[in-house]
């Protein structure tokens, strides 16, 4: 594969795992503002949270919304040369997508075995969040992660070759 088209694939990619963390961010606002929409999704515990003390969840779900956000932007600031010192932003992204991947796939595993029986949690489960995590949340944090990932291993190289790519290592087109 040419740079060109590595450097091409990687950003694409950098901008599918934007759109899931920002879904994830959205969310967790959207919770942080009082709405209820999909909240059993996440599991009782978050709805009895949320109206017990919607004050204390509001600016914990905000919190997490804004630790979302960042996650999902800054990689795609670093893939387009916005930030200074991208090397640690590459670390700490390496880190937060194998960690994306790591929780989203074994709990998409775990949760669907669940609900297909193959596990049988001792106390029952929580129905309607075992299909959250099964079929939404997870899967949600699997594709941010190993779309970031791979976008990570994509854009490894060296600044000559993002030069030859088309790019300088800014990210601003070569003049």
């Amino acid at each position: 594969m040419t740079s060109r088209r590595r450097l091409r694939l990687s950003r694409s990619l950098v901008w599918l795992a934007a759109a899931a963390g920002v879904l994830h961010a959205a969310a967790s606002l959207y919770w942080a503002l009082g709405g209820q929409w999909l909240l059993a999704t996440v599991g009782q515990w978050a709805v009895e949270a949320s109206a017990r003390s919607p004050a204390v969840a509001g600016a914990g779900l905000g919190l997490v919304a804004l630790v979302k956000l960042l996650a999902a932007t800054v990689p795609v600031a670093v893939a387009y040369g916005r930030v200074s010192r991208p090397r640690p932003w590459r670390a700490v992204s390496w880190a937060g997508g194998l960690l994306l991947v790591a929780y989203g796939g074994v709990n998409v595993v775990v949760s669907n075995a669940v609900l297909l029986g193959a596990i049988r949690p001792d106390g029952g489960y929580d129905a309607e969040a075992m299909r959250g995590h099964a079929h939404l949340w997870d899967p949600l944090f699997l594709l941010w992660g190993g779309a970031l990932v791979l976008s990570l291993g994509l854009s490894r190289g060296r600044p000559a070759e993002l030069a030859d790519a088309g790019a300088e290592p800014s990210g601003h087109p070569a003049s």
